[in-house]
């Protein structure tokens, strides 16, 4: 099951991942939640600035425009790396293949790099979900041995959720995506992960204004001579934590990419690793949203 894939520029070989299964990912991600506007311009200037791993999901409405994207650039198929996800209406046996379909259809390609359950439950309270989520990756590991998917894996998992898979799955997770930055790190979810051997991606991986404008994010930044995004970014890859980068600003696609001349020191982690709960978005998978201002 292994694959060719091509180096991010930017980013050194120390930070390249290897899932349980034995693939390679780049050190990051280009994400496209909330960055594509009905046309595949934006992906295109990603590719331009060197990604080549694309995260996306059928909720987001713009797999055709990534697939057109990459499909366009006149670089190899085996040279980029799709990641997306089935939504929470999509889950269960027969809904999760139909759902497969739909992606590979819109991404116009033949298999899929990544393939995720995006929410462990459908709505908060649902109580049937053990069984639920159990049956959706039933098929996911039929589509993985069948060859159309080369990982699957998960996302906004906590423990108990994982461990729901793990009891009873004859593939293990590779991938579990979840909101991870400085102030928000998920240590409990991050720790049982790297106990499992599953790899962290970490969506929302610059937080958001509130993280951006932190006093020791923006401490770090001036000492580093780096942008706070920066700090962020290198503080995931330093954690073992592949981030999911996304910004539809040419200038900091390149800048997103440009963390391999610095390090951030042991003294400056441990500072990052206990900054006070900031960012979060509001979301978790067993609740209700949470309102609340960037």
């Amino acid at each position: 099951r292994h694959t060719r894939f091509a180096l991010v520029s930017g980013l050194g070989d120390v930070y390249k991942r290897q899932l349980n299964n034995g693939i390679t990912l780049p050190a990051a991600a280009f994400g496209t939640y909330k960055t594509i506007d009905q046309n595949a311009e934006t992906i295109t200037e990603a590719i331009k600035a060197g990604y080549r791993y694309f995260d996306t999901a059928s909720f987001y409405g713009n797999e055709e425009y990534v697939g057109k994207a990459i499909k366009e650039s006149g670089i190899p198929r085996n040279e980029f790396q799709i990641a997306t996800k089935l939504w929470k209406t999509e889950m269960g046996y027969d809904k999760t293949m139909y759902a497969f379909e739909s992606s590979l259809k819109r991404l116009d390609t033949d298999y899929i790099d990544l393939y995720l359950i995006h929410w462990p439950l459908p709505e908060p309270g649902y109580k049937d979900w053990k069984l639920l989520d159990f049956d959706t990756w039933q098929s996911l590991e039929k589509l993985y041995n069948e060859g159309v998917i080369k990982a699957i894996g998960v996302s906004n998992f906590l423990p108990h959720h994982l461990k729901n898979l793990l009891d009873g799955c004859e593939v293990k997770p590779a991938v579990n995506q979840i909101e991870f930055h400085p102030g928000y790190s998920q240590e409990a979810a991050l720790n049982y992960c790297k106990e499992n051997e599953i790899l962290v991606q970490a969506w929302s991986s610059i937080g958001r204004t509130r993280v951006l404008n932190d006093e020791l994010i923006c401490e770090l930044a001036e000492k580093y001579g780096k942008s706070p995004a920066q700090i962020c970014i290198k503080y995931a890859l330093q954690r073992g934590v592949m981030p999911i980068v996304k910004t539809c600003n040419k200038e900091r696609m390149a800048e997103n990419l440009d963390i391999h001349s610095f390090e951030i020191e042991e003294e400056d982690m441990m500072r990052l690793m206990t900054m006070p709960p900031t960012g979060w978005s509001g979301e978790h998978p067993d609740r209700k949203r949470v309102q609340i201002q960037a």
